[in-house]
């Protein structure tokens, strides 16, 4: 992976501006839920938090993949990054009387996320020279997410605590615009050359993904990568509660919530990794790999709620992550196999889009249920449910076999 950075320097580019970014995400993610937990010392509105990560991603997201297919990806990507560095500055505003900033702010963020992340994911094909390097960029692109999540909490929950949160909030506005500096120098095009008539239209959001849907559906193979991910979100909303279960069941502050914000990401991060060395680009392997990955999940967070103490709920966080980790990148990586340039961005962006939606929903409703049960029992609650999908959706791939693989860059 290192010689594939060495010798693709767009790939590198890309690379260093997702690490950046990411990095500065989770210096921000720490310090806005320990802002809201001190502010309010309400569960339901750090859940609040999550959601605001996350749903006005679904909301873009139509937008976002019609975007990603019709104009230039390099371009977008600049834009968008810049305007996310000036919304992320609005979070020093964030007071005891102004918390409803924080929601407001960090939407706007999370709103031109729905924008990158397609952008990003739909031009990585475009940029590898061949099926190899593709896989090899993924399963990198996917544990570096984790990486960074553990590398950016852990220190995040520290530089908060020492310089405050107001320093962790510029931090998070600086890496916005270095990433865009990164995107700026990105030199191959981030797409194939199609006719005029096939780019730079007007976006018609409903219109356009509806033709992603229409060629999803021609594809049940397509279709279970998608869903999928919607079955490990059912049970990833109690990720919302992580902060809380840190401040309320062990009695620790910014460095804790880090803690296990952290163990989520040194899973997340080694399980793309291990789960990439498994399949080796088998679409059969990956199906089978993304459900058993969404019980492991499920399971440790609900062993890992009960611990008696700290590190070991830590470790099993780690755990459940590594399925987590696992399952997100090999679903991204089959519809990057599986779809064609011209559709693509649609075809992400949709994924991400009922995703971004379950993850909003699950984590509105495990803070309310930690306020009513209790912050263990609501992330047992939600382990169970999420068990239930995963067994339902390792049944239903069974019955699928391995279709003929569609060229990845074929045009309509």
């Amino acid at each position: 992976m290192l010689k594939m950075l060495r010798t693709n320097p767009d790939l590198r580019r890309i690379f260093i501006a997702q690490v950046i970014s990411y990095l500065g995400d989770w210096f921000s993610f720490v310090a806005l839920v320990g802002l809201v937990d001190d502010l309010t010392g309400s569960s339901f509105l750090v859940s609040l938090v999550i959601v605001s990560f996350s749903l006005p991603s679904f909301l873009a997201s139509p937008i976002a993949g019609s975007m990603a297919d019709r104009f230039d990806r390099r371009r977008i990507l600049i834009f968008v990054s810049c305007i996310q560095a000036i919304a992320a500055l609005g979070l020093l505003f964030v007071g005891s009387h102004t918390v409803w900033m924080a929601f407001l702010f960090q939407s706007t963020v999370s709103a031109l996320a729905a924008v990158v992340k397609p952008s990003t994911e739909a031009a990585i094909p475009n940029l590898v020279r061949d099926d190899a390097e593709l896989a090899k960029a993924n399963s990198l692109f996917g544990s570096t997410w984790g990486v960074m999540l553990a590398v950016g909490a852990a220190i995040g929950g520290v530089f908060a605590s020492v310089f405050g949160r107001d320093a962790a909030f510029i931090a998070n506005a600086i890496s916005f615009a270095l990433a865009a500096i990164m995107f700026a120098s990105v030199h191959q095009p981030m797409q194939i050359t199609r006719e005029k008539s096939a780019i730079n239209q007007r976006i018609r959001p409903i219109a356009d993904m509806r033709e992603a849907l229409v060629h999803a559906r021609r594809d049940p193979v397509l279709l279970a990568l998608i869903f999928s991910k919607t079955t490990f979100a059912i049970g990833a909303g109690v990720v919302s509660q992580l902060a809380v279960l840190a401040s309320d069941v062990f009695k620790g502050g910014d460095s804790s919530r880090g803690l296990l914000i952290a163990a989520r990401g040194v899973g997340a991060g080694l399980g793309p990794l291990m789960a990439a060395r498994y399949t080796g680009g088998d679409i059969n392997k990956v199906l089978k790999v993304c459900g058993i990955s969404s019980l492991i999940f499920s399971g440790c967070y609900l062993i890992g709620a009960w611990m008696p103490a700290l590190i070991l709920t830590a470790v099993f966080i780690t755990i459940a992550h590594l399925g987590g980790g696992a399952q997100w990148t090999l679903s991204t990586y089959g519809l990057q196999l599986r779809s064609p340039d011209y559709v693509r961005g649609r075809v992400l962006a949709g994924d991400f889009a009922l995703v971004t939606l379950t993850l909003s929903v699950t984590s509105a409703l495990a803070g309310i249920a930690s306020e009513l049960l209790g912050v263990r029992q609501a992330i047992s609650v939600f382990a169970i449910a999420a068990a239930l999908a995963s067994v339902v959706y390792i049944k239903a791939i069974q019955r699928l076999r391995n279709l003929p693989q569609p060229q990845i860059n074929a045009e309509p």
